[in-house]
């Protein structure tokens, strides 16, 4: 039958999907007795989606020209039998032996530090430069055969486009020409180039745009700026360019969206995602002890799997804020990941926890990769639901009891709007320029830090965890001008080392804490404006009034020092924990109408505080010149929070409390139910007293919780509760 007749969707979509990547074409055994095996395990587990199709360009085309599509045939039909939906992806990201082999011109060229350039040789994945010409001609066509064949099943609920896009920095020939171009349009000419970006430095000034050096050779802030901008505008445009090609071919009730890897140097997930139905990213985390409260966040070159609960829910907070809307986790774990030396499975409850952890920040889908452990390539000992010998073991009967409890949970998890009591800014070009400049150290050494960015957002997104409060995040290119909006949201800001600051965004900041919110800015922040130059005019530049601080000196601090209370805090005296320490950073603050919270404790670092504060309009800025280390970070952001905490329903003996291992996270259902998310990242139990009734939303069966009753979460345990009984 053509897939195109047959009838749409007759199941309305679940709230929460639950699923895995499925690879059949992998499996050393591919009998029809396998596959209803598999899928009959899957529906066994609650599985309602699997993802499909998108490593394997060389079976859908094996040759030239030469298509072979009916091999998904029976895995869709098999799938819809089960009402198990289906996500299907276009196999662009793993091109074939015989494209690189007909057109060699498609490779990849990438920088070869220090100042060359080298070819990816082929084997991997991504080798290519994604504007070829030869690339999108049998791109399209590939795209155009799969979706023309399998786009319109009943089975197929929405369309994956290519798979974590934005490993490379390209430095191709006609790349770089169309960065030219991008310049030549911009500056119009040399000239004005030149003084943008002070090419007199260095003898660096063009006399014609034949003349611009290659990036590999460069050492120019603005010019990295720049290209790291335009990187991400070719990722940005490959995508829409093959979602505009879906479009044509698929029915508009299948969603269309792209994996997205968050740390992949060519991606700005905001314009990623904006011509996308919904944004989808991987979720993967360190499992074990890596998921214990007492984890530090880490941020390392690198790094791609988050440490700690606060990396987990902050990599959640981040797909949420690409479109400010629910994501999908189209990848996240189910056992061990990345090499065989990681062999990391989840404690008992670990998968469930963080499986909760998501859907609580807005995840409409937790799909795990994947269903199998491959038994060759790359990735063989990545782990998957199901071990090398096919058979469900612990793994699967914990993800299956996942399955059956957001069954049970239903509609009560439609829509979840998660709560907000304090707001991160990230802003991709401060990053980036952070990346080139990096103003920390690594850790031990005096190399410098190009993860410098990431260890100051998590080390503040850590303290609003260790503190119970919960996060959302904004990017710098979606504010606006509507400051009373945002703080109605957030009425608490968190900035982190705004270094390429734009005048529009410094202005709606200040306007921010104007209007009544308390605005959190860190060191690095105004230094910098929007091309990435140091501004020629006193540090924090046009947030400098805002701050009332001007920074007159700045210095590394190649050991950690002490801070203390300020003697001239006042009203706003704030007291540190006990020996907290400056870390990486010290500015050299003198007032110009801020408060004193913190000072050095050192004979020349001394001279000036380390935290300011200070009152604009309605609200108010804290300036935090320094690393502060993990405790002192949690004790000032819970400072700055003081009047906006959202109360969880549970506390230690009825204080008010929770314990560090305990995190309360609350959303609002399409029903307009308040639905709570606690959980005990330990291997403690621990009691919490109610204070109002709660009802469990994983087990209908189990009685309601009373105000004054004590609640135990177990060891690695998850408690889904409401605030009002199901309807």
């Amino acid at each position: 039958m053509d897939d195109a007749h047959h009838s749409p969707h007759a199941r309305p979509a679940p709230a929460v999907r639950f699923g895995a990547a499925y690879y059949r074409e992998y499996q050393p055994e591919r009998s029809q007795e396998r596959l209803d095996r598999d899928l009959d395990l899957m529906a066994a587990a609650g599985f309602t989606a699997i993802r499909v199709g998108e490593s394997v360009w060389s079976t859908w085309e094996p040759r030239d020209g030469e298509f072979e599509l009916e091999w998904m045939t029976p895995i869709l039909e098999g799938a819809q039998s089960r009402g198990i939906g289906v996500i299907l992806g276009t196999p662009t990201y793993a091109v074939p032996p015989w494209l690189q082999r007909k057109h060699p011109e498609i490779a990849a060229r990438i920088a070869a530090p220090p100042g060359g350039e080298r070819v990816v040789p082929w084997g991997g994945r991504q080798e290519i430069d994604l504007t070829a010409p030869a690339f999108r001609f049998h791109a399209e066509r590939a795209i155009r055969k799969i979706l023309a064949r399998h786009g319109a099943h009943p089975a197929v609920i929405g369309v994956q486009l290519d798979n974590e896009p934005g490993l490379h920095l390209l430095h191709n020939a006609g790349v770089f020409a169309g960065f030219v171009d991008r310049l030549r349009g911009e500056y119009g000419d040399v000239e004005a180039l030149n003084e943008a970006w002070g090419l007199s430095y260095w003898s660096h000034r063009l006399s014609d745009w034949d003349e611009l050096w290659t990036p590999p050779g460069n050492s120019t802030p603005a010019y990295d700026l720049a290209w790291r901008r335009y990187q991400a505008e070719l990722v940005a445009e490959f995508i829409g360019w093959q979602a505009d090609i879906a479009r044509e071919l698929v029915p508009d009730d299948r969603f269309l969206t792209t994996c997205i890897a968050y740390n992949r140097p060519g991606v700005e997930d905001v314009a990623l995602s904006r011509g996308l139905s919904i944004t989808s990213g991987n979720a993967y985390y360190l499992q074990q002890d890596g998921l214990s409260a007492e984890a530090d966040s880490r941020a390392e070159p690198g790094r791609w799997v988050s440490t700690s609960p606060a990396g987990l829910f902050q990599q959640a907070d981040r797909m949420r804020a690409s479109r400010q809307a629910p994501f999908l986790v189209t990848e996240t774990d189910a056992t061990s990941i990345a090499g065989s030396n990681l062999n990391l499975p989840g404690y008992r409850g670990q998968l469930t926890q963080a499986a909760f952890a998501l859907i609580a920040r807005g995840a409409t889908l937790v799909s795990y990769w994947h269903w199998h452990t491959l038994h060759s390539g790359a990735e063989t000992h990545w782990g998957g639901v199901l071990g090398h010998d096919l058979e469900p073991g612990r793994v699967y009967e914990e993800i299956a009891g996942i399955g059956r409890a957001i069954t049970a949970a239903g509609e009560r998890l439609r829509d979840l709007d998660p709560t907000t009591t304090i707001g991160f800014l990230f802003a991709a070009d401060s990053r980036w320029a952070l990346q080139f400049h990096p103003p920390l150290s690594r850790p031990g050494t005096e190399a410098p830090d190009p993860s410098s960015y990431d260890r100051v957002l998590a080390r503040f997104y850590q303290a609003a965890i260790d503190e119970h409060l919960q996060v959302g995040f904004i990017h710098a290119n979606q504010l606006d001008d509507d400051a009373a909006a945002l703080v109605r949201r957030f009425p608490v800001l968190v900035a982190p080392a705004l270094y390429a600051l734009d005048d529009r965004t410094a202005g709606r900041l200040t306007a921010y804490a104007g209007a009544g919110g308390r605005l959190v800015l860190t060191f690095r922040s105004g230094h910098g404006d929007e091309l990435g130059r140091a501004r020629a005019e006193v540090a924090p530049g046009p947030l400098r009034a805002a701050a009332g601080i001007r920074i007159t000196e700045v210095s590394n601090l190649p050991q950690p020092i002490g801070v203390t209370a300020s003697e001239l805090g006042g009203e706003s005296a704030f007291v540190p924990p006990g020996d907290a320490q400056a870390e990486g950073w010290a500015d050299r603050i003198e007032s110009e109408g801020a408060t004193p919270l913190l000072d050095y404790v050192h004979p020349h670092h001394g001279a000036g505080p380390a935290v300011t504060e200070h009152r604009v309009g309605d609200g108010s800025v804290t300036w935090i010149g320094t690393l502060p280390d993990r405790p002192l970070a949690a004790a000032l952001l819970a400072h700055v929070a003081a009047t906006a905490p959202t109360p969880s329903p549970c506390s230690l003996d009825g204080s008010g409390a929770l314990p560090l291992q305990v995190t309360a996270h609350s959303a609002v259902n399409a029903a307009g139910e308040v639905i709570w998310f606690l959980h005990n990242w330990s291997w403690d139990a621990v009691e919490l007293a109610v204070d109002r009734t709660l009802f469990d939303v994983l087990d209908a069966r189990a009685l309601p919780l009373r105000t004054g009753t004590t609640l135990t979460l177990g060891s690695w345990d998850v408690r889904v509760l409401s605030e009002g009984p199901a309807a």
